[in-house]
């Protein structure tokens, strides 16, 4: 058997389902993983998924465009960026009664999160007032609340912490060796402060990335090493394959196989078991046996609704006939008190470590 081989089988056999989260993966054990035989991957994928995830929830949100266009930024896969000619016209802010009219339809179409997203390099002030307010009325419906507005300081991620915003997104996009050859209006390290402000203002982070840019498989595994890295992990971390946008720099590059797809969602679960992995941007792109492999290897959230910022996305019935095929069921939010969310996930590591032990006693009998 190749060294290579040898080496991702190890890692394979080494791999505890239930393990701690960890902060510290290499580069070369997370190389292994993705060189893994599929089937291999996709069952430790699921082990660790069951250890710590109902197998058949998927958390459901639905993202809302709230500024749209003429980002100054130069993101080359985005067809927000105002340095590209995409046809897409600019829009101010939506009123804060359009947002919540459409938070209101969300939760009735079965979203437990209501994503808003701006095209900013960063919010201005008297923007971020509109915002604060967006957040609480959001919030009174019942729904989890998340925003992404571009790069974040201390004093802007606390004021939206305060208005009582649950997550902040801010992807990493790529990994960090690859990252100039997709933005240069901002660095990585403007990323990675962003998050440490979110974080350190106590609320929780979505973050992931963009896959078939054109990046090698190294930077697939490099993405995911950085995000592993952060302490604690991201909640939330969607993992999108690239919507080719005319206009676009990037709208010509090769497509990325299906099944390397498949295999990032699967590492990602192993790397960060107790995330959300979010199966987000480019599913409309994807039939269903891919999205029912994305589940099967431990993507448990989806955007849900008719588009995804300016992207298409699904629609909500074809969305519900695949959750019945699969008999899938979106994932509610959890209302209860830490401690009686303790008491139950206590309650419930006791009866798995029972069926183990029966399960155990049935086989060698």
């Amino acid at each position: 058997m190749p060294a290579q081989h040898h080496d991702a089988h190890a890692v394979a056999l080494n791999l505890d389902a239930s393990h701690e989260p960890r902060h510290d993966w290499r580069l070369g054990e997370i190389e292994a993983l993705f060189e893994l035989p599929f089937n291999d991957l996709l069952f430790r994928a699921q082990q660790v998924h069951r250890a710590h995830f109902d197998p058949n929830a998927v958390q459901v949100s639905i993202l809302l465009s709230i500024k749209t266009g003429a980002c100054p930024e130069d993101c080359k896969y985005c067809p927000q960026s105002g340095h590209y000619n995409t046809g897409l016209g600019k829009e101010k802010l939506l009123e804060i009664e359009k947002v919540v009219e459409q938070a209101r339809a969300a939760k009735e179409a079965g979203a437990s999160r209501f994503c808003m997203g701006a095209a900013w390099r960063s919010p201005r002030e008297r923007d971020l007032d509109v915002v604060v307010e967006m957040v609480g009325q959001v919030k009174a419906l019942g729904l989890e609340t998340c925003m992404t507005l571009g790069m974040v300081d201390a004093h802007q991620a606390s004021r939206l912490a305060e208005a009582g915003l649950d997550y902040y997104n801010h992807n990493l996009d790529t990994s960090p060796e690859y990252y100039g050859e997709i933005i240069t209006t901002r660095s990585y390290a403007d990323r990675l402060d962003t998050l440490s402000n979110v974080r350190d203002a106590g609320m929780k982070i979505c973050s992931g990335g963009i896959l078939g840019m054109g990046e090698a498989p190294r930077d697939r595994a490099a993405l995911l090493q950085q995000l592993a890295r952060l302490n604690p992990h991201p909640e939330s971390v969607p993992i999108n394959m690239l919507v080719k946008v005319p206009g676009t720099p990037i709208e010509n590059v090769e497509d990325l196989d299906p099944l390397e797809f498949i295999r990032a969602i699967a590492v990602a679960r192993i790397l960060m078991p107790e995330s959300h992995v979010r199966l987000s941007a480019g599913r409309e792109q994807m039939d269903e046996s891919t999205q029912a492999m994305a589940f099967l290897a431990g993507a448990n959230s989806i955007f849900y609704g008719d588009t995804l910022l300016t992207t298409g996305n699904p629609q909500v019935e074809r969305d519900r006939a695949l959750f019945d095929k699969l008999g899938l069921h979106p994932e509610q939010r959890d209302t209860r008190s830490d401690d009686e969310q303790a008491e139950t996930a206590l309650a419930h590591a006791i009866q798995r470590q029972r069926d183990d032990a029966l399960f155990y006693d049935a086989a060698q009998a």
